[in-house]
């Protein structure tokens, strides 16, 4: 029988006469094979998915290298499917695989177990030419061209033609508001397949945007294929890496053509709003003074062939011609609240109002009953300004267009929010961020090289489909279904830290897991509230309230966008792992899409970097890898197998390069610049090298490249072997070597140093590789950081030093105390977390807390939020015992302390 780990925490608060001895990272036996349930995140099977990827955790030593795996229901039954490996353990056994399953196929469970997989019935296949990658699918073939402007050159259903060319436009001014707009449209620069199939195929295209001379925005487009899908998944990604100054995008988006045949009155435009669906003809056969039969008017609404002409009322067939037929129609979003749809006739000819609804579901539809093409955008209202085009469908080709930026609104303007101010040194600088809490510096608060990345799903379909199909179709795409492994097979793999399942076995435990749910809520209910929405805002929180105003403080330097400060993101993540709740999975999602695109840097001299927290994402000068932190990314990556996001953490793995170009201690006041050897720079450990760190970890383990792995070690060693180890703060490193320099420095400890997810990584790092140095240093920061000041002055001496986060840094007191076995240490802790000093504060369990507006939350920030979540969910998984004998009080209790936003971070 081996201890379990509730086993070993009782053994070590109550003090049996056993003393549980952590056991050698590598002696462990396997635990035995278990299936991974697999469920949906909202609980029950939806009606229509498009196919569906997910991840499954597997513990060490359990899945051999080589081993097969199936999908099956729940009762036993095979489910086509596509299995690969994601990551492996250091002995080489399957740490993380992914899975794909086709379209449609939809039971209300899964398990993952070992055994051959089952084929669709009808494979995705792929196969190349010089010129072109082609797709098929049952009927449908998708043409993928290899160069040229058109990233899908063609579909046909059945060998009949649905689909021309698929391409990305825009258009960019000189000027925000005046100037006529050049025209620029996607180049392919390179293609790759990363999957053939049977049940999934992937194709890479990369390019950039071209207008006359000029080739720039680099994008990547791929293109995802699942078996029983008459739909290409597209996710497209593009770097804004122009002049903001001087470049104005002022239209972004994707144009498929359709091929228009039939008669007029024969052909359909279909439009999903958050009401009835916009469903006409282009030429109407409803409403007019003469009716043209009964037959007529169902079929065209049904979007099926009307009966022959001859059947038709002479009445009405007579006189065809003398009815507009209406070829141009198009949807705005200009905002989150309210959209407009209007049609033409035609160039030349007025707009006429037709509807008007409040949040777009973003799904527009074009053709015949002999085939036709939708088209659909995630996060439609959500990145408003934002359109749905269709053009020229009374000609041979209509025109459907997603606009990422609609052509309608003004310029995109990225240039910075304000001037100089007389901050062109860093005293004046150093002045502006004692008052508004935001680092200006002229010239660091540029775009240029910020990206974003769209979903949208393309459709050739060989009919017209039934409105009530479209408005299906339209739904599965604003808020996609998705496949999760059950939260407890993921613990039992032991990823990820530290962390727990749900568990309200006592008052103070269902006090602390109702205000994780709280929270949750909270923030999911700010965005809509607040409306944090916008192309470049939407997945991003506010740092801090404005009790006075009753306001986030939006427009005050870093109190406004968070920026991933203090590790919402891994917060959100780590609760999603847990409950597997769908609000916190999409709102985690939203953000990860967010933080890991619009607040990084692609391209240009800050490239791999994150900014800090402003005003706009980019307006801050401190640009660190703590925000571009591959710690905030991981868990998204092996949940969904996200190709995108995969790409982004093999880009922080040379991020470390820019901190050659730049020094993020540059402008401390009164800090003495060490004397660095040649080849080294300097680093701090939690906020720089544990977020690189993570990257390292992540490359080695899809790859099995032990490059990184020693790169880590040489890290974690270096680390261990300073006098004062982890309480260095900081130290020269080495970029050849990736080790740091003892330079026989003093304790340097920082507020920030264990926030940005260096508790989580140095807790993943000590189980993965044995590096007793770099145990004994994490172990011995996690002891004292918090300790009072008596027994710390006693221990290192003066001087003791400033302390903020305590309640947050409670889960480094926890951890000590369960890999110590130490009782007395959980005590502490736990009276740490619960005191709310310097954090948010836990509620008491009855009455349970109510959401409903920030004034409930009295200090909120996401500091605060990020960081008690974090603490709650990791106090919970190692001393639960300890917080189950200390008294909560409410945080607005006379002489709490709150937290502080003090000093540089």
């Amino acid at each position: 029988m081996h201890p379990t780990r509730r086993d070993t925490i009782r053994a070590g608060l109550l003090g049996g006469a056993t003393v549980l001895l952590p056991a050698a990272v590598h002696a462990a036996p396997a635990p035995a094979f278990a299936p991974a349930p697999i469920r949906w995140i909202d609980g029950a099977a939806p009606a229509m998915h498009a196919g569906q990827t997910f991840g499954v955790a597997w513990p060490r030593g359990v899945v051999k290298r080589g081993t097969r795996l199936a999908v099956q229901t729940a009762a036993g039954e095979g489910v086509p499917a596509q299995s690969w490996t994601t990551a492996t353990w250091p002995d080489g056994s399957l740490k993380w695989t992914a899975h794909a399953i086709p379209a449609d196929v939809a039971p209300a469970g899964l398990i993952v177990t070992r055994g051959r997989e089952t084929a669709p019935r009808q494979p995705v296949r792929v196969t190349e030419s010089a010129d072109a990658v082609t797709i098929r699918s049952g009927e449908l073939s998708w043409v993928i061209a290899r160069s040229g402007d058109a990233l899908v050159r063609s579909a046909s259903y059945g060998g009949r033609p649905v689909l021309g060319p698929v391409t990305l436009i825009g258009a960019v001014r000189s000027d925000p508001l005046h100037g006529e707009p050049t025209p620029f449209a996607g180049t392919i620069e390179r293609v790759t397949v990363e999957q053939r199939g049977p049940v999934r195929a992937v194709v890479k295209i990369e390019g950039r945007h071209v207008a006359g001379d000029r080739r720039w925005m680099p994008f990547t487009a791929r293109l995802y294929a699942y078996a029983g899908s008459a739909a290409l998944r597209i996710v497209h990604s593009v770097v804004v890496d122009g002049d903001p100054a001087k470049d104005f995008l002022s239209a972004l988006g994707l144009r498929a053509a359709v091929p228009m045949t039939g008669a007029l009155h024969d052909r359909h435009l279909r439009i999903a709003t958050d009401g009835q669906t916009f469903a006409e003809g282009v030429r109407p056969l409803t409403g007019l003074r003469r009716d043209p039969g009964k037959p007529f008017r169902e079929a065209q609404i049904a979007g099926q062939a009307t009966p022959p002409l001859a059947q038709m009322a002479p009445a009405v067939r007579d006189v065809l011609e003398r009815i507009p037929a209406w070829g141009d129609v198009r949807l705005e979003q200009p905002n989150a609240n309210g959209f407009t749809i209007q049609k033409r006739t035609g160039p030349g000819h007025g707009w006429i109002d037709s509807a008007e609804g409040h949040r777009a579901p973003g799904l527009a539809y074009v053709g015949g009953p002999t085939g036709g093409v939708a088209l659909a955008q995630r996060y439609f209202w959500q990145r408003h300004p934002t359109a749905l085009h269709i053009d020229g469908a009374a000609g041979d080709t209509a025109q459907l267009t997603a606009w990422l930026w609609s052509p309608e609104a003004p310029a995109m303007d990225l240039r910075p929010y304000h001037g100089v101010m007389g901050m062109e040194g860093y005293d004046a600088q150093n002045q502006g961020l004692s008052v508004t809490y935001e680092d200006y510096e002229p010239g660091w608060d540029d775009a240029g090289g910020i990206a974003r990345t769209s979903e949208l799903m393309l459709w050739a379909l060989p009919a017209t489909p039934p409105t009530e199909t479209l408005a299906a179709m339209a739904r599965m795409q604003a808020q996609p279904p998705q496949l999760m492994a059950a939260p407890a097979h993921l613990h039992a793999a032991q990823v990820f830290g530290d962390w727990n399942l749900p568990d309200r076995s006592t008052p103070n435990r269902t006090a602390i897991e109702n205000q994780l749910t709280d929270l949750v809520d909270f923030y999911a209910g700010e965005v809509d509230r607040r409306s944090w929405y916008g192309f470049w805002n939407h997945g991003d929180v506010m740092h801090s309230y404005d009790a006075d105003r009753h306001q986030w403080r939006y427009d005050i330097g870093g109190f406004a966008w968070a920026n991933s400060e203090l590790s919402p993101d891994l917060w959100l993540w780590t609760q999603a792992l847990r409950t597997g709740d769908a609000q916190t999975f999409r709102l985690a999602e939203a953000m990860t899409r967010h933080t890991g695109e619009v607040d990084v840097y692609h391209t240009g001299r800050f490239r791999g970097l994150g900014t800090r927290h402003g005003v706009q994402h980019w307006s801050d000068s401190s640009k660190q890898p703590r925000v571009s932190n591959a710690n905030y990314r991981r868990i998204f990556y092996y949940l969904t197998a996200d190709e995108r996001v995969g790409d982004l953490l093999r880009d922080l793995v040379t991020s470390d390069q820019a901190l050659t170009r730049v020094e993020i201690g540059r402008k401390v006041p009164g800090a003495k610049r060490p004397v660095l050897p040649a080849g080294t720079i300097e680093m701090t450990f939690g906020t720089t090298w544990c977020p690189l760190a993570a990257a390292w970890l992540t490359e080695w383990e899809r790859t099995g490249d032990t490059r990184w792995r020693d790169r880590i070690v040489a890290g974690l060693d270096g680390i261990g072997r300073l006098p004062h180890g982890w309480m260095t703060g900081s130290a020269p490193f080495d970029m050849a070597s990736g080790r740091f320099i003892d330079q026989n420095r003093k304790i340097g400890l920082s507020h920030l140093n264990a926030v940005f997810g260096a508790v989580e990584i140095s807790a993943e790092l000590i189980r993965l590789l044995d590096v007793p140095r770099y145990r004994a240093a994490w172990l011995e920061y996690c002891r004292w950081y918090n300790a009072p000041q008596a027994d710390y002055l006693a221990k290192f001496g003066a001087p003791f030093g400033p302390r903020n986060l305590r309640e947050g840094h409670s889960r480094l007191t926890a951890y000590a105390a369960f890999q110590e076995k130490d009782a007395t240490l959980a005590a502490r802790a736990a009276e740490e977390f619960l005191s709310g000093d310097a954090g948010l504060g836990t509620w008491p369990a009855d009455p349970r807390h109510v959401v409903g507006s920030v004034l409930e939350w009295p200090g909120v920030s996401t500091n605060a939020a990020s960081q008690w979540g974090l603490a709650a969910i990791q106090t919970l998984a190692l001393v639960p015992e300890a917080l189950d004998r200390v008294a909560i009080v409410a945080p607005d209790a006379p002489g709490r302390k709150r937290a502080k936003d003090n000093g540089r971070d």
